[in-house]
C-alpha cells in the first residue's frame, strides 16, 4: 500500500491539474510533509522569487537540527499554463 501512495498522488494530480490550470498557485504559508518536516514560504517578489525557512524532522547526523534558509522561484503566471516552482535549502547544521 505504501508504494501505491506516490502513484495515486501523481494520478490524482494528473486528473485534477487541467481544471486547476487557470487558478493561481499560492505558495505562501506553512507546509508540512508526511515525516513532520515543515517549511514556511514568504510572499513572491515581482520576479517570482521567494524566501523562507525549512525545519527538517529527519536527519542522518547526531548534530542538533536547526531551522535552515530556503530560497526558490516560481515561473511568472503568464509564461506557462501550469504553475511550476523549485526551491533549495541551505542546511545550517550539517
Amino acid at each position: 500500500m505504501v508504494q501505491a501512495t506516490p502513484f495515486l498522488l501523481v494520478l490524482s494530480l494528473a486528473l485534477v491539474a487541467p481544471s486547476l490550470s487557470s487558478r493561481k498557485c499560492v505558495l505562501t504559508g506553512k507546509w508540512i510533509n508526511d515525516l513532520g518536516s515543515n517549511m514556511t514560504i514568504g510572499a513572491l517578489n515581482g520576479k517570482g522569487d521567494f524566501f523562507g525557512t525549512y525545519h527538517t524532522a529527519v536527519t542522518a547526523t547526531t548534530n542538533e537540527i536547526r531551522v535552515s534558509a530556503l530560497q526558490g522561484s516560481q515561473h511568472l503566471t503568464n509564461q506557462k499554463r501550469q504553475p511550476t516552482f523549485g526551491f533549495t535549502v541551505n542546511w545550517s547544521f550539517s
